[in-house]
């Protein structure tokens, strides 16, 4: 072998170890437990929506809404890298390390956004695909580029993005969006706040100094309990609508009443714990987290087969009838 071939075949055994080296730190960039849980929601959703996909195009269809939520986790990183550096909580990110430059993490969210949109569209429909879209732009130009620094409110309404994934889920099997799609997506979209203002609340001091403003930094410890505890309040009621409205069982029915009166009950030990006392907060974070989980296994368990998509044709029957008599 030359000398020039040597050297070329060893610069291409470097160039590859040290990409091989840097794949954890990509695979940081798009935030994997968050995507955990997206992808679990997206998944439920899918699997109780009365459409039908064969194995393999479901399981591409799943594959896409992870690629998808992991290109918003990546585009977060790389427009919040500046705020990232600053704060304890975030500052072992890979771009404020060093490990990728924010190029390469725009870069790289980018293919995966494109690649994502564009698997779901082929292995499922348009639809989903276009949900997909507006999920993950809706993240990164409403949440992280307009809301997220300028105003409390922002994990409010930024928390449509994360509520989305049932709903992609239910249009990837379906090719629509029903009734049962929009539930779960109020009950993700009322369990955001208290999930992220308990953790914000002893952080305060990370989000006062990279110029975020939390709830927390902006209207105190005490206003912010108070929040959570008015959605925790809404999301009590909300989460027992699928079991109510006859589209989940005794199993969704009986997680989703305990799990709402803890949640409740913690928030009100938050709302009356005192200042200095952290450890409410972070016990609320923690459920937060179990309880979404485990409300989502069990309206997966106990689905029992109901498709609200074809109630209110009957129900219009039903009425016809009625009048005809």
């Amino acid at each position: 072998m030359s000398t020039t071939a040597l050297s070329l075949s060893r610069l291409q055994s470097a160039s590859w170890h040290s990409l091989a080296a840097r794949l954890p730190h990509f695979a940081t960039l798009m935030k994997p437990r968050v995507m955990a849980l997206a992808v679990f929601t997206a998944i439920v959703g899918l699997v109780i929506a009365p459409g039908h996909l064969d194995p393999l195009p479901t399981a591409i269809a799943i594959l896409g809404i992870a690629v998808g939520a992991g290109a918003a986790g990546a585009l977060n990183m790389w427009y919040d890298a500046d705020i990232d550096a600053v704060m304890t909580r975030t500052a072992r990110r890979p771009i404020p390390r060093g490990a990728i430059s924010r190029a390469e993490a725009l870069l790289f969210g980018l293919v995966l956004a494109v690649g994502a949109v564009t698997t779901l569209a082929l292995a499922a429909n348009i639809e989903a695909a276009a949900l997909l879209a507006v999920a993950i732009s809706f993240y990164i130009a409403v949440y992280s580029a307009w809301l997220k620094r300028r105003t409390p409110q922002n994990i409010v309404i930024g928390g449509a993005a994360g509520a989305l994934p049932p709903v992609i889920g239910w249009a990837a099997a379906t090719g629509e969006v029903g009734l049962e799609p929009l539930i779960l997506f109020l009950i993700i979209f009322l369990w955001t706040p208290p999930h992220f203002w308990s953790l914000s609340l002893n952080r305060s001091d990370d989000y006062a100094r990279a110029g975020v403003p939390m709830l927390p930094v902006v209207a105190g410890r005490a206003t912010t309990a108070r929040h959570i505890l008015a959605y925790s309040a809404l999301l009590a009621p909300i989460s027992m609508l699928p079991w109510a409205l006859g589209f989940a069982g005794t199993i969704y029915g009986v997680v989703a009443a305990v799990g709402g009166a803890t949640f409740m009950v913690l928030a009100l030990r938050l709302q009356r714990a005192r200042d200095t006392d952290r450890r409410p907060a972070h016990r609320l974070f923690a459920f937060s987290i179990i309880y979404l989980f485990a409300l989502f296994a069990a309206l997966l368990a106990s689905n029992n087969g109901n498709r609200w998509s074809t109630l209110p044709a009957a129900a219009l029957d039903s009425i016809s009838l009625g009048r005809e008599v």
